[in-house]
This record gives C-alpha cells, structure tokens and sequence, in this order.
C-alpha cells in the first residue's frame, strides 16, 4: 500500500535528483536507462561501499551510517526489490570479504547488520546468512528493518533451530532473537506468525507473556484452529496455552470450552472457582448441558446453595423440553403429524399405495418409528398420546397392538421418543405398559423409561429405580429394554451402581448372547471415553467367554464396539487394551483391532490413522471377513473433525466404492452418513441416491438409511423427494421399504427442529455420548439383516442420544426466553485475517428463538444486549448493554 503513496510523493514534489533520502519507486522512465535519480543513487551507494573499506574510522562510520539510512527507508514497502538492496548486490561478495578482515568493534557489528539485510536478497538457498549476520550484529531493534526481513529472519531461525537441536548445540542466542521477533509479531497483528515460530522453537509458552487485550482473541482463535491440524500430543498443548491465555484476559466461556475439547475436568472446575460472576456460570452450565456431560457443581464452585441448585438445574438439562416446545410455539409446529402426513403418498401414482397392504406389521412397525421420530419431544401424536375419548376410540392401546411380537416393544419405547425430555409427563404416561402381561410391551415401557431420561439427570434417579429391578428378570426380552434403557439414560455418568449390577450379567455364563451384547453396549455408553480398567476387564472376559459358533454372530460383533467405546476419542490410551485384543479368537480379533483403533482416535482428525484404516480395506479377502465394515466407518469417525479431511475421505470413500469387496460397499453408504450428518451436502446425496438403487440390496439399505441420516432434521425437501420415489420403486420389498419409512422419519426428526450432529460451538466440540449413540446404531446397520430387519430394530433408538435442538434460544437474566433480532448466516473462517472481518456472509435477520442449519452462524443484531457465550448456539444468556442509547 505504501508504495502508492511514494509513487505520488515521488511525482507532484519533482525534488532534485540528488537527493539520497528520496525514497524512490518511481517506474523507471525508460527500462534501458537508469532514471537521473536513480543514477545518482547508485553512484552514491558505490561510493559507500568505497568508503566502507577507507582506513578511516571516522569515514567508514558515516559511510555506514548512510548506507543504512538507505536500506532503511526505503525497506518499508515489500512490493518489489527495493531498490537500494538491488544496486548493493553485487558488492554483497566484496563487503562479506572486507567484513571478515576488519578488526572486533562497534562499526564491525554496524556492517554486519548491514550485511543481514543484504542477505535478504542475495544469499544462497539454505546458508542461513542473514541469520549469522544477525547474531554477530549489534542487538539494535530489528522492526526498523521492515517486516520482510523479520519474516525471513523467522524462517531461517526455524531451519537453524532444528539442526541445532539434532546437533545438541546451544539455543540461547537464538531464543534471545524469537524474543525480539515475537513481540515485533504481536504488536504488528501478526499473531499467526509469531505463534507458527514458537511452535517452531517448541517454545509456546512464551507467548503467554507478549498477548494483551487487543490480540489475544485473535492469537487464541488461531492456536485452536490450528490445534487440529497438529500431530498429538501438540495438539493438547497448543489449546493449553489458549487456554490458559483465556483464563488470564478472564474469557471464561471461551476457557471453558477448550477445557471440555481437553476433557480436563481440574479445567472445568478452575474455570468455575475464577469466575465470580452467577450469570456467567448460568452460561457456562448451558455449554456443559449441551456437551452432555455429567458433572456435579460443588461448595468451591458455587458457594450459595439456592444458586447451585439452579445451576445444576440447567446442567442436569432438566428445563430442555421446556425451551424444545416454547421453540416448537414460535415456529407454530406443534400440530402432531401421522406417518401418512410424512409418506405425503397422494403425490406418488397409484401402484405404491396398492403394495401397502403387504406385510402389514412390518408396515406398522416402520409407522411406529416415523412417528416416534417426527413427534419426538412433542410429547403428541397420534397414534400414542391421542385422548382415548376421541373418534379413534382409545387409539394409543390400539396402536401398541397393530405390531407384532417385538414390534410392540419398539411400539410402546416410542412412547419414551414422543415424551422426550419430560421426565415427569413421561414416566406417568409410560406407567400403565408396565402393567401389561405382555413381556414384550413391559420391554418396550422399560426402554422408553430410558429414552425419556435421555440427556436428563435427576436427582432422585427415577430411570434408576424403575429399571435396576428388571435387568435379573427371567425373560430375555425384558432385560435386555431395562439395560439398554439404562445405558440410554445414564449415557457418560459413570455410575458406579449399574456397573456392579451389569458386570454381574456379562460374567454370567448361563445369560443369553443378546443380553450380554446389550450389557456391554450399555456399559460403553455408561462409562464412554473413561477408559475404565474394570469395564474392560469384564467385555474382555466376556468376549473369551464366546463359543466358535457365537463369535459367527452378528451381536457378538456389539462387545468389541463397547470396549472401543470405553476408549472413544482417547488416542493412545487404548494401546494395552488394543494389545489384549491380540489375543482372541481370530475370528473376532481383526474386527476388534479396527473397532477399538477406530473409537480411540474418532473425531481427532488423525491422517496416519486414516491411511492405516485405507490400508485394511484395500485388501481384497475371501469371503466371511467383517472387519472391514468398522474399518470404513473408522475412516469417517476419524475423519470428521475438520472440513479439510472430511472432504478428502469422502473422496477416498468414492474410490472405494469403485474398487471395493462387497462386505466394504456395504459400509460406505454408512460411513458417508456420518460425515455429513444432518448436512445434507448434494455430492454425498448425489452418491447416496446413485447407491439405493444398487444391484445388492444390502448396500441400497445402507444407502437409503444414510440419505435419512444426512437430511436428518432438516426437512431437506430434495431428499424427501428421492425416498418417496423410492418408496414406490421398492413398494413389493418389504425390507427396503422399510428402510425407506425410517430415512422418512428422520429426514423430519422432530418436524425439522432437531439434528443429529455430535459437532456443536461451530464444530468445535465433539459431544462423546452423541458420537457413540451414533456409531452403535450405525454398527448395528452394518449387519441390516440381523439387526435392523430382524427382531432388535429397537437399536434405531440409541440415535436419541446424538438428538439435540439445532436453536438458538436467548434468554434473559432470570433465565426467561427474550425475543432479539439476530442475524443468521453461512458461517466464514476468520482466521488470521486482518482488521476485523465479517463472520457470516448471507444472512438474514430474524428474531429470536431461530434455527440454525449446518454450517451456519448467528450474531446479534442489535446492541442493546451483550451475549455472555462467544458463540451464539443453544442457549445464550443476554445481559443488557449498559452503554447502550436508544437512537432518539
């Protein structure tokens, strides 16, 4: 920029040629000739370097001087090679000479400063000697030579350091000159730089020292988004420092949530006991409620027990419906839809409402989960909740018996869906089932139980009560709705009382193989991410414990997934379980090997892992090899943290699909629907769409479930178009069709105010109960036949754990809902831009509660209020602006 305003100064002031402080970057007036004044400043530079080497101390001094008064103001614009750099260059060999004969001085040190900068332009790819001049110069301040040299300086100092460190040499003067460069760095907003240096010198620290108010959101904002494209265990330090540096400027909200992106809970509670302020922990307990996990408020962290008692209020989740249904008003959905209303078969021609009376009660049973999906939180309907006086005639007693056998457990555990997050309405409304003699119906009121607690703690633990009688019962059935309820709801509490009752079932040998397998999952869940010893000392004796003919069964293949559970998201932790493993039966320990490697680094981005899961599934097996399933889906848990990565594996997976086994075909259309969950890219549901016409009707399957996985919640109507078409083209096959009815109901997850994403802060954090709900029931897809098809489908309900609102619901300081104008838009990466850029580009304003799409962002539009999250997800709670003047 400068440079234009030289040109101007240059042209209007026409100075006389000789003058040597004329910063010139005129265009040259004819390029065979030097321009008069540029003539001149060659001959006066010649004459310096002349005067350099006089004998003369005096001379040589103002020599130099001027020399340097040269170089220096002219550096200040890095458009083109300045232009007393390029007449200096071919004296650069001559001074380097001179410089080496004159004795130890001060004017030595002078012309080795000038030499540094000289070697900006002239010295040899990799021999670093700009920098060497640089440590033999005088320690003057190195910003007056111009950002460009500075940045050089940088680069050079990052190569040295690492042959220093390879070599064992000394680093102190280096470290001295990263001082100087960082605090150049941080006060010229050039955050990213000083931190890409410091990372370089391994040095982080540093910078805790030279951030202050004006760039330490900048600085954090870029260490956290470079966080993941760290190898570990950077990555973890990296979003140390930030952390810390949030702690230090009292960003609490911001601390908080690289706390929960560490999973270091000492964090969290820090995070509590620095902050004084009760409306800032009200916020911080909406962002420890929306990651879902588990955790207990103490006298440290809140002294006042009225206030703890709120706050643990808003972490135990316990007014989410509340908020669900005042959204569901706003947006004047609250009128419950049928699964006719869903299937809209008016538009299709006439030979798909022909088919429909075929197999009726797998008809039924797929109406079942569209309803329970689409009026999920609702709590009405009509087939469950309608009012038994009504026309119908008492229809929810009615409906529980238009399914079959198993079916009525999926039926009745829909209750639990409809009634989600009511805890009270929902237990008193599921209470009459448990009166019925059918084991199948108290089976699905004790899933239901659980369902209803899904995300909700309480402290009298209702779920707890109700279900810990059931789990010993006689029939199979019944215990295995009891313990999956209670891993649904007790989902990442660690609760030390179910583990000893269900460690009890997997050491049982005389337990069928459903109820172990459901015992695992449900112990993953429980302790998911904890890395419990005793948790996986019991799957692993549980799994030795299998006969050959059991390890052949699809709900063996749930054990390993527990165990990789346990270990979900943390990295090398595994290691001497994944060593166990090597242990097994062979048929089962190549399944394991990919279970576990991918659970342990799912959502950590890491590209070695990702190769290593590539690698196992571009070999080309015999038949009756299944690791390869976990193994694709593996790619995509792995795969997911970041945009980058999520696109070159849906790249990778296409090449798959082209050159890969059956068994791994079958699994793609899967692991895509995890990458894009709730975000319904139109490559992804071009493939998809390609895939549900495919020749083998497993992979169609798999490819129709993921199109209701990656429209789920938005209503995405282009994708509602496609499985209505599909319900017609598969209206003689009952299975397909099927799967078409339950892609419908979760394309319109709860009338499209609902995601399943795990992702939530701008995909920051990565909810661990949401992502292992989703992988069990996508590892139970990998097996449709057995599982979905067969007589466990109720495994589609371990999808409520990933089920969050997608709102932005503001609310005041007494915690009531206030309507405020935001602006909605696409959201923009930031990152190491200068000034201050717009976050979102297109947006629309709206008020308050709205929702928020995939990849959106909202910011307020007013300036009445001040948010006090960073991100405006969820709930926010506003304070009013005190410096704000309404416009008179």
């Amino acid at each position: 920029m400068s440079d234009q305003k030289n040109d101007a100064g240059t042209s209007q002031a026409n100075a006389p040629a000789n003058d040597p402080k004329k910063k010139e970057d005129q265009k040259k007036k004819d390029d065979e000739d030097l321009s008069e004044e540029d003539l001149a400043l060659k001959q006066q530079l010649e004459l310096y370097v002349e005067r350099v080497q006089d004998s003369d101390p005096g001379l040589q001094k103002v020599a130099l001087e001027s020399m340097r008064h040269e170089i220096r103001t002219s550096t200040s614009s890095m458009t083109s090679v300045p232009k007393p750099l390029k007449f200096l260059r071919p004296h650069y060999g001559t001074l380097k000479a001179f410089y080496e004969t004159m004795p130890e001085s001060d004017l030595k040190k002078y012309l080795a400063d000038i030499l540094s900068v000289l070697a900006l332009t002239m010295s040899a790819e990799g021999e670093r000697e700009s920098l060497k001049y640089r440590l033999l110069g005088s320690e003057g301040d190195i910003g007056s030579w111009g950002h460009e040299y500075v940045r050089n300086l940088a680069g050079e100092i990052a190569q040295e350091y690492g042959k220093r460190q390879s070599e064992e040499a000394a680093i102190e003067d280096l470290m001295e000159l990263v001082q100087q460069i960082v605090s150049f760095h941080m006060k010229h907003n050039a955050e990213p730089e000083a931190v890409d240096l410091l990372m370089e010198v391994e040095d982080l620290d540093l910078l805790i020292e030279h951030v202050d108010k004006t760039n330490f959101k900048r600085t954090c904002l870029y260490l956290t988004s470079s966080a993941r494209y760290l190898p570990g265990p950077d990555d973890m330090l990296v979003l140390d420092i930030a952390y810390t540096i949030y702690l230090k400027f009292e960003e609490f909200a911001s601390a908080l949530q690289i706390a929960l992106s560490l999973d270091n809970m000492q964090h969290v509670r820090q995070v509590f006991r620095s902050c004084d302020n009760q409306l800032k922990k009200m916020q911080f307990c909406y962002i420890l409620a929306r990651h879902g996990i588990t955790f207990e408020l103490d006298d440290d962290m809140v002294a006042d027990d009225d206030e703890r008692e709120t706050l643990q209020d808003i972490i135990n989740n316990t007014k989410l419906s509340e908020s669900y249904l005042t959204l569901a008003r706003d947006i004047e959905v609250m009128e419950p839809k049928s699964p006719e209303d869903i299937y809209k078969a008016h538009l299709l021609d006439g030979r798909a409402s022909a088919g429909a009376s075929v197999d009726s009660a797998r008809q039924n049973l797929a109406a079942t989960f569209v309803n329970a999906f689409v009026n999920a939180g609702f709590g009405q309907d009509k087939l469950m909740t309608a009012p038994a006086d009504s026309s119908i005639g008492g229809s929810s007693g009615n409906w529980l018996f238009k399914n079959k056998e198993h079916g009525k457990t999926s039926a009745a555990a829909s209750l639990g869906m409809i009634l989600l997050w009511d805890v009270d309405s929902g237990l008193a409304q599921i209470d009459k089932y448990f009166h019925s003699n059918d084991n199948h119906v108290i089976a699905g009121a004790l899933l239901g139980v659980g369902i209803v607690n899904c995300g909700v703690k309480n402290d009298c633990d209702p779920a707890l009560a109700l279900l810990s009688d059931y789990i010993s019962k006689e029939d199979s059935s019944v215990r295995i709705g009891a313990i999956m309820g209670l891993g649904i709801a007790y989902a990442g509490a660690q609760n030390e009382q179910i583990r000893s009752s269900l460690t009890l079932i997997l050491n049982d040998a005389k337990a069928p193989l459903d109820v172990i397998a459901f015992t695992a999952i449900s112990l993953g869940l429980i302790y998911v991410g904890s890395c419990n010893e005793e948790v996986a000392q019991a799957i692993i004796f549980a799994l030795m414990d299998r006969s050959e003919s059991e390890l052949g069964e699809p709900l063996t293949r749930l054990l390993p997934l527990a165990l990789g559970l346990l270990y979900l998201g943390k990295q090398e932790r595994v290691e001497a379980t994944a060593e166990v493993s090597k242990t097994f039966n062979e048929k089962i320990r190549k399944y394991c090997d990919m279970t576990l490697l991918s659970c342990a680094y799912a959502g950590t981005g890491n590209v070695l892992k990702v190769q290593n899961l590539l690698g196992h599934c571009a070999q080309h097996l015999e038949k009756g090899e299944t690791h390869q399933g976990p193994a694709v889906l593996g790619i995509a848990m792995v795969a997911m943290a970041e945009e980058l990565g999520l696109d070159m594996s849906i790249r990778s997976l296409e090449h798959l699909l082209q050159y890969g086994e059956q068994n791994i075909r079958r699994a793609v259309p899967l692991a895509l629907g995890l990458l894009c969950i709730s975000n319904p890219k139109v490559n992804v549901m071009d493939t998809l769409s390609r895939l549900s016409h495919d020749s083998d009707s497993e992979v169609a399957m798999a490819a129709v479930i993921s199109l209701g996985l990656i429209g789920a919640g938005t209503n995405n109507a282009r994708i509602a178009g496609m499985l209505r078409n599909l319900s017609s083209y598969y209206y003689k096959d009952a299975s397909l069709l099927f799967c078409v009815r339950i892609a419908q109901g979760l394309v319109h997850l709860g009338k499209g105010l609902l995601t399943l994403n795990p992702y939530h802060s701008d995909r920051f954090l990565l909810s661990p109960t949401a992502l292992a709900g989703l992988v069990t029931m996508l590892h139970a897809c990998l097996d449709m036949k057995a599982m979905v098809l067969g007589k466990y489908h109720y495994v589609l309900y371990f999808i409520v754990l990933a089920m969050q609102p997608r709102m932005l619901m503001t609310v005041d300081e007494n915690l009531k809902p206030l309507s405020v104008p935001v602006r909605v838009g696409q959201a923009v990466d930031v990152v190491g831009q200068a000034g201050r850029p717009k976050t979102i580009t297109g947006f629309q304003t709206h008020s308050t509660p709205v929702l928020l799409a995939a990849g959106d962002r909202a910011e307020l539009a007013t300036e009445k209020y001040i948010p006090l999250s960073p991100i405006l997800e969820g709930h926010v709670i506003l304070k009013e602006n005190p410096d704000y003047r309404e416009d008179s």
